[in-house]
């Protein structure tokens, strides 16, 4: 979903709560905010590629516009000294475990499907990577999968990574860095012939 389409169905919400709810002041810190759609330009991929690291391509992109439309709603109250890096990171964990705590709660098919081929085009070598990589990330324990999606992926200081995941900043570089030894492990054993 765009920027554009986002702040249309936020303006079309508005309007249908009513002139009462839909009028709300502007302080004066709200006036000077940067547009949303520069916040989405700036960092969309960034957390399309936490979303994609959690939760795989299938469902990555309903995450990704939920989180932008639950950031929408609360951008006017962000504080200014805040990194909206790592709010809008924070807002997408939280997404992708409301998504895999839904999928749990669904019923399972009993036959198996076939596999729908991803939408997104893609180059055939970096497809295979995505799938070796999000393999890879998957066999990790979480909280190391969790430290090398937010350090690498998303970019986060240790503190941020270490506040997402409820531990020190000491901790989530050990974290980070176990993960990224074992998928160096992995990725060497399988570059041998």
């Amino acid at each position: 979903m765009t920027a554009w389409a986002l702040m249309t169905r936020t303006k079309l919400r508005e309007s249908a709560r009513g002139p009462s709810q839909a009028a709300r002041p502007v302080r004066s810190r709200d006036a000077a905010a940067r547009p949303f759609e520069e916040i989405v330009a700036e960092h969309g991929p960034v957390v399309m590629r936490v979303c994609r690291a959690l939760l795989g391509p299938a469902d990555a992109a309903d995450a990704w516009s939920e989180t932008f439309l639950s950031a929408l709603e609360a951008y006017p109250q962000l504080r200014p000294e805040s990194s909206i890096r790592g709010w809008l990171v924070t807002i997408a964990h939280r997404k992708a475990i409301d998504q895999l705590r839904g999928a749990a709660r669904r019923p399972q098919p009993a036959a198996d499907l076939p596999e729908i081929p991803a939408t997104d085009a893609e180059p055939a070598g970096e497809s295979s990577m995505d799938d070796d990589l999000r393999a890879a990330l998957d066999v990790l324990p979480a909280k190391q999968r969790g430290a090398v999606i937010y350090r690498y992926l998303a970019d986060l200081s240790y503190a941020e990574v270490g506040e997402l995941l409820e531990s020190s900043a000491t901790a989530a570089r050990r974290s980070a860095a176990d993960g990224i030894a074992s998928l160096r492990k992995h990725f060497s054993k399988g570059a041998k012939p």
